[in-house]
């Protein structure tokens, strides 16, 4: 299954602090989905992921990350999904035209939203990620 990532408001706070558990939640999401940056930093075909980021993690953390794969998207964070597989997207602020793409195409559970101002939030976005493939299994299945 392919996980998209956010970085800012996701792996980042909006003071560009690292967020608590960030270390065991990258630990989970690496070592369990295909890993996709899906960013500001990583768009129109250039991947700034990596050279933003190592502003704020330290080694273990970018060799952890560095596997994480590049997309190309110009306009709508969208256009980077792969739309025929199944998926789960982290963004703490997706666009309503990004939102209304999900709709269009029935993949709106495959969205989290993720909020840092929430205490244990990476840890609560764990367990929602292990609820919703346990979810879209299930409903693959069918």
């Amino acid at each position: 299954m392919k996980l998209y990532l956010d970085i800012d408001g996701v792996l980042l706070t909006r003071k560009q602090g690292v967020p608590d558990h960030v270390e065991l939640f990258i630990d989970f999401v690496t070592n369990n989905y295909d890993c996709y940056w899906l960013t500001t930093h990583c768009r129109t075909g250039e991947n700034k992921a990596l050279n933003y980021l190592e502003k704020f993690y330290p080694d273990r953390l970018m060799k952890k990350i560095n596997n994480i794969k590049p997309t190309d998207w110009a306009t709508k964070k969208t256009e980077a999904i792969d739309f025929q597989s199944e998926f789960i997207w982290l963004d703490d602020n997706p666009f309503e035209a990004e939102r209304a793409e999900l709709i269009k195409r029935n993949k709106l559970n495959s969205l989290l939203v993720v909020d840092l101002d929430l205490k244990n939030e990476l840890l609560e976005i764990i367990k929602e990620i292990v609820t919703l493939r346990k979810l879209i299994s299930t409903a693959k299945k069918s």
